[in-house]
């Protein structure tokens, strides 16, 4: 395979299923809001994140989590 091959086969790292940690703008994309939504909701304590050496990055879990509590609430309204 040719290295045009491989740029070509490149995967989108925010759909990568081995990734730990998501950046806040991959988390956004995921949660399909922008990045100052993402922000405020992490902010707020909604959407879980950590410091990693100076770098915010969010469990790669988290986005699911989040729409989990808010269907839980939605459905308990």
């Amino acid at each position: 395979m040719s290295i045009a091959g491989v740029d070509a086969v490149r995967l989108d790292e925010s759909t990568d299923p081995t990734l730990v940690f998501l950046k806040v703008e991959e988390a956004a994309r995921r949660l399909r809001v922008g990045r100052t939504t993402c922000y405020a909701l992490i902010r707020s304590g909604e959407l879980e994140s950590h410091l990693i050496g100076g770098l915010r990055r969010v469990p790669a879990d988290a986005p699911a989590a989040y729409l989990a509590r808010l269907r839980t609430q939605q459905h308990a309204v």
